[in-house]
């Protein structure tokens, strides 16, 4: 490739000239290398170097810092875990303790959405940061007890910040059609994804992190590296390639590569701000199955994504992938419905790309002392906050210490392989479809779809 600026509306407005770093240049020896240059590989990094500055870090990516998931998310810095909390106190061994471990996880998680609008504060990183909360509308009846579910659910674990907003009150929020009520939560900020992690980038380099673009790892193996420019020897080896794990040798069946698309307006002029109001930059979803989210952007657009692009047989990525005319257009259908504001003002950048789904839909980090291997991610888009906990996790890890982010119930979970194909394709289409035609059924009934149950029981 020979310009990053087409990969999505971050890249194109992002203030760094995307300028790949130099490639690793034959073999090296460091203490910890880093294989994904994303936000996992990064936090990591920047972390270890603030702990310990002495320690050599080599961050190794493929094509430059934020080309995946990182660079091109929806830019929601939330504190959400893609497991249930009931999900994480069975796996932490259920009972109290097991509810207290669940608790400390999603604790760590509303602390993550402060600490990365910290960093990008005192590293001068410019990535529009702002803590507007997330709004979840309901605009459907079949959506208003699910919504309110949430809410309820919020509060038994402790999150009594969550409230149910009536109508009127989502009314003076934000001009959203068919709007019958939303959860809001404060724990979220959106953010510039390609300015974060870019900004990020240069930080952990003025730590002394070395970063080599343009060098594709071949291989993991305990202590070693093994690239297309040379071999990596390290004590600790990190593995932080999430969605483009599966292209990793004996990593095929480890994650799901699932495509997440997302269309942006060209910003909008001062009548339709004043119709769609939206003044506390929350970002924004709603009760339906087949996942979609939305941003205000700092720059005066609106982004708008979501789910509904195929899988593809064998966990296979492909930059033709990250771009499907009839999901586009669906999204572009949704976001016009949803937020009338903008059905006059154009849809100018239309981009996608891969995120990564464990088969048991628990991300993990973790370090097994006895390979030195590393390795966190499965974030299923909940990635911009994950990642930094992640990071911190890692941090902890690898320099030895016993710390309350190293005991969190996520901390050495292993998720099982995904089934062999052609059965993992069979099973990523049927969920797809089920959630659309329960989004259907419900649109055109008004009650909760009873199928979806099976969605529920698969993704927990």
């Amino acid at each position: 490739m020979t310009s990053y600026a087409g990969l999505s509306l971050w890249h194109d407005t992002c203030s760094d000239d995307l300028t790949p770093r130099p490639p690793l240049d034959g073999d090296a020896e460091v203490d910890v290398a880093i294989v994904g240059g994303g936000y996992t590989g990064l936090w990591t990094a920047y972390y270890l170097a603030v702990a310990e500055p002495t320690l050599r870090v080599a961050v190794l990516e493929r094509e430059i810092a934020g080309f995946g998931a990182s660079g091109r998310n929806g830019g929601w810095c939330s504190a959400l875990f893609a497991k249930s909390r009931e999900a994480v106190a069975r796996a932490a061994g259920g009972g109290e303790a097991g509810r207290a471990a669940a608790r400390d996880l999603q604790r760590a998680m509303v602390d993550t959405v402060e600490e990365v609008g910290r960093v990008a504060a005192a590293e001068g990183i410019d990535c529009g940061y702002a803590k507007g909360g997330t709004l979840t509308l309901a605009t459907s009846p079949a959506h208003v007890a699910r919504v309110r579910a949430h809410v309820t659910d919020d509060h038994a674990w402790g999150l009594t910040d969550t409230r149910w907003l009536p109508s009127g009150e989502v009314a003076d929020r934000i001009g959203a059609a068919g709007a019958l009520g939303a959860a809001y939560t404060p724990h979220c900020a959106r953010v510039h994804p390609a300015e974060l992690v870019r900004g990020l980038a240069r930080a952990a380099e003025r730590r002394g992190v070395a970063i080599h673009e343009g060098t594709t790892a071949t291989a993991i193996r305990p202590g070693v590296v093994r690239t297309d420019r040379g071999r990596v020897r390290a004590r600790v080896v990190v593995r932080a390639t999430e969605a483009y794990t599966p292209a990793l040798p004996g990593e095929r069946r480890t994650v799901l590569p699932i495509y997440s698309l997302i269309v942006a307006t060209a910003p909008l002029p001062p009548a339709a701000w004043a119709e769609l109001r939206w003044h506390g930059r929350e970002t924004v979803t709603d009760g339906r199955h087949l996942l979609v989210y939305a941003q205000r952007t700092a720059d005066g657009r609106v982004a708008f994504g979501g789910r509904g692009a195929p899988y593809h047989l064998g966990s296979a990525t492909d930059p033709a992938y990250d771009r499907d005319e009839r999901v586009f257009a669906e999204l572009e259908r949704a976001l016009r419905t949803l937020l009338p504001a903008v059905r006059d003002v154009p849809v100018t950048h239309r981009w996608g790309g891969p995120l990564a789904a464990p088969r048991d839909w628990f991300p993990s980090a973790g370090l097994d002392r006895a390979t030195g291997l590393a390795w966190a991610g499965g974030y299923v888009g909940d990635g911009v906050g994950s990642a930094n906990l992640a990071g911190r996790t890692l941090a902890d890890l690898v320099l030895g210490r016993d710390t309350g982010l190293t005991r969190l119930p996520w901390v050495g979970h292993r998720s099982r392989r995904w089934e062999p194909e052609p059965l993992r394709w069979l099973g990523a289409t049927a969920m797809r479809r089920l959630a659309a035609s329960a989004d259907a059924a419900e649109t055109r009934t008004g009650r909760p779809a009873r199928r979806a149950r099976l969605l529920d029981r698969f993704v927990g």
